[in-house]
């Protein structure tokens, strides 16, 4: 069952996706965390990881890649498909793609990860680079355009919020007594499915969306009522850092998320540290996200409560690493 875009996705259209894509992606744990910083949380607040990070491709993009994958006819898996990533995504088709004897064309800002462009590469995907992200949008317009490739939008549409769903679905499953999940917010593609999900399931579980102050297009939308675009990203989560939202992901997450709070990027490096020292997880800045919110601006509104946080991703290289776990420190 496929959803139009002028509708939420359904209980019956993710649980159908999960069947789908059953066999090629994971399943992935979720964990207690019970040490270090989990201790000096207030009494009887439990925080419960979802480690996405440990999906195929090391992201939870993969679902979605393969869900709007599985939807293109013959003709157009003949001409290939053309997506716009900082990395995961790209990552997430490329992989996609190459499973389907697909040609894929990923266009990516020239700041993003080398091993996240390489990985793109030996996956074998033909790779882009431009200046920045906005750049980025409009040359995968042109190529969709002039090549007549199928854009898979790295966070726009149903099929992506069916197959990010089913990260929700899973979580209700291995978790279900949650009294809030907090889920990192890029274009807002993995926050609207796991909303959705969870909440046509369990009605009175709060779903908190987490951003960068400098890639907040969500944040601005839900205070405007209306999809926003920033002139400017900034932030060391460049996985978080899409540069607009856009009306689908806005409508889902506006309908089922209760609030989107922001944090800064030194907040992502500590949280960062903290993830690194007590659960031992070499995470990327956006996977840090929800923590630091928990830790921040949610701290005292959560205390008590029993917290799922979806940990999105960890595709990073030991340099970068090294450097936002040394900022961290020095907070």
């Amino acid at each position: 069952m496929t959803q139009s875009e002028n509708e939420f996705p359904t209980l019956t259209a993710i649980r159908a996706t999960a069947e789908r894509l059953h066999g090629r992606v994971l399943e992935t744990p979720v964990w207690q965390w019970q040490t270090g910083i989990a201790e000096t949380l207030p009494r009887h607040t439990e925080i419960w990881l979802k480690l996405e990070l440990f999906q195929r491709t090391g992201t939870f993009k993969v679902r979605g890649a393969l869900n709007n994958m599985d939807a293109l006819p013959d003709a157009a898996r003949q001409r290939g498909v053309v997506t716009v990533s900082a990395g995961n995504h790209a990552i997430a088709l490329a992989y996609a793609a190459a499973l389907e004897g697909v040609s894929a064309r990923v266009v990516m800002p020239d700041y993003a990860n080398p091993a996240r462009i390489e990985t793109c590469r030996e996956l074998g995907a033909e790779v882009e680079l431009v200046p920045d992200v906005h750049t980025a949008f409009t040359r995968c317009q042109e190529i969709e355009s002039d090549e007549g490739r199928t854009l898979i939008h790295p966070f726009e549409g149903a099929r992506t919020a069916e197959g990010t769903g089913t990260v929700g679905l899973e979580m209700v499953q291995q978790m279900p007594d949650l009294d809030a999940v907090i889920v990192p917010v890029g274009g807002g593609g993995l926050c609207a499915g796991v909303a959705a999900a969870i909440k046509q399931l369990r009605p009175g579980c709060r779903i908190y969306g987490v951003e960068p102050y400098g890639a907040d297009s969500m944040y601005r939308s839900f205070q405007s009522g209306q999809p926003e675009r920033l002139e400017r990203v900034d932030t060391i989560a460049d996985s978080l850092g899409a540069p607009m939202a856009m009306p689908y992901s806005f409508a889902v997450c506006q309908r089922f998320v209760d609030e989107v709070v922001r944090v800064t990027d030194d907040d992502l490096s500590r949280a960062m540290v903290h993830l690194f020292r007590d659960m031992k997880l070499v995470t990327e800045p956006a996977t840090a996200a929800g923590t630091a919110a928990l830790l921040g601006p949610l701290h005292e509104r959560l205390a008590g409560s029993r917290v799922g946080i979806v940990l999105c991703g960890a595709n990073t290289d030991q340099s970068r690493f090294a450097q936002h776990l040394a900022r961290g420190v020095l907070q």
